[in-house]
């Protein structure tokens, strides 16, 4: 019987060894975590958690009973330390625990900002974890004075949160536009004016010099020289793979934990799915940084533990929660040239992305339909006409028949 053990309690690590147990592995499964909390959704910590509209438990990916339940031994709040390939050992404090067949799913973390900079000052946060929310729960409190650093989906969720508590939002970022590395000019003039709407400033094209403060932070300092007060300041700049224990073990690293087709690192007994790992794709490497690409990896990282030698297909796609307004997203935008506008229709309205005439991505906004559409037209590798997206008579549904 195969031990399996897991190292990541996430999204991904959870939806594995639920799907390994569900395809009838009976061997003993390992789920190691270092957060205390059970697997549990991040997506509501900057929304629903963070407004106090949800508590902890209803995070929870399972019930605590599952893993008991389903004979998984959970490691919670410990690190491993070192894996040894030869022996096929992973170092748990004074523990060493013996696998068959080993799965990284270490997600990734958030990048900070430099301490050089300030970013080492009392109330500076990041928002990825339960932890991180909690610490900064505290702080939103009507009038107080907010600086987000990066316009990014992470920054603009944690300011719609703070807007609607009626706290005082400025939002930094240092590129031209906000979501200029994920989206079309069209969607980040729909977020824009969306904010704005809400009494947040937006900054663009303005850098960070430095954090001001002695101990903690008071302030922000522009490279334009121009102060803002803060009484806190969260940095919402991007995350980075987790990739430490496969570096240090001898894996393959390339933008990521870097696996084959099946989710197969360069180590035949160890697999990765989720955030950290970086799989083929359309000639190229991808990886991916989302719910439905961690639990779809690494179920099919599941199946291939248990013999299926089946590739990864990813069908991308994403969602965001700002205010009233849900984005959802079908596809990968990169290599667009055109954009195609549907509506808007009441509060819906949808970018779609194209290069040439191949469809290659949808930004739905409060319009599900076409999102709907959008991805199933994707996943078909059909590319309805433009003149058809534009056209307000055309019946969506029709699209898909053509």
């Amino acid at each position: 019987m195969k031990h399996v053990v897991v190292i990541g309690a996430g999204q991904a690590g959870a939806a594995l060894v639920a799907k390994l147990r569900g395809l009838g592995h009976d061997g003993p499964i390992t789920l190691i975590g270092e957060e205390t909390a059970p697997p549990y959704q991040r997506p509501p910590l900057s929304k629903g958690y963070l407004m106090g509209e949800m508590d902890a438990e209803r995070l929870w990916l399972r019930s605590a009973e599952f893993y008991a339940e389903q004979s998984i031994t959970l490691h919670l709040g410990k690190s491993v330390t070192a894996i040894d390939r030869a022996a096929k050992t992973v170092t748990l404090g004074a523990q060493v625990i013996s696998y068959d067949e080993l799965v990284l799913t270490t997600g990734s973390t958030p990048r900070r900002l430099p301490d050089a900079v300030g970013g080492n000052l009392a109330g500076v946060y990041t928002v990825r974890t339960l932890a991180d929310v909690d610490a900064m729960k505290a702080e939103f409190a009507a009038g107080r004075r907010l600086v987000i650093v990066g316009g990014g989906y992470i920054g603009l969720e944690a300011a719609a949160v703070a807007a609607k508590l009626g706290l005082d939002v400025t939002v930094l970022e240092m590129a031209p536009r906000i979501l200029q590395r994920v989206a079309a000019p069209e969607t980040s003039d729909y977020f824009r004016a969306l904010h704005t709407s809400h009494g947040v400033k937006i900054l663009e094209s303005t850098g960070l010099e430095r954090l001001l403060g002695d101990g903690r932070v008071t302030g922000v300092r522009l490279a334009n020289g121009t102060e803002l007060p803060a009484d806190f300041v969260i940095a919402g700049v991007g995350i980075l793979p987790g990739t430490g224990l496969a570096e240090a073990a001898g894996l393959v690293v390339e933008n990521g934990i870097k696996t084959d087709a099946h989710g197969r690192t360069s180590d035949p007994h160890i697999w990765s799915a989720g955030d950290c790992a970086s799989f083929p794709w359309k000639g190229g490497r991808l990886r991916l940084e989302s719910v439905g690409n961690a639990i779809d990896q690494a179920e099919v990282v599941a199946e291939n533990i248990m013999g299926a030698n089946k590739p990864y297909d990813a069908k991308p796609w994403f969602w965001s929660d700002q205010y009233d307004t849900k984005l959802q997203i079908a596809g990968l935008n990169t290599g667009y040239d055109n954009i195609v506008t549907r509506g808007p229709d009441g509060d819906a309205v949808s970018f779609w992305y194209y290069q040439g005439d191949t469809l290659l991505a949808v930004d739905a906004m409060n319009d599900p339909r076409s999102y709907m559409v959008g991805k199933r037209l994707i996943e078909q590798g059909k590319s309805p006409s433009k003149a058809a997206l534009e056209n307000p008579g055309t019946v969506m549904k029709d699209l898909l028949k053509a």
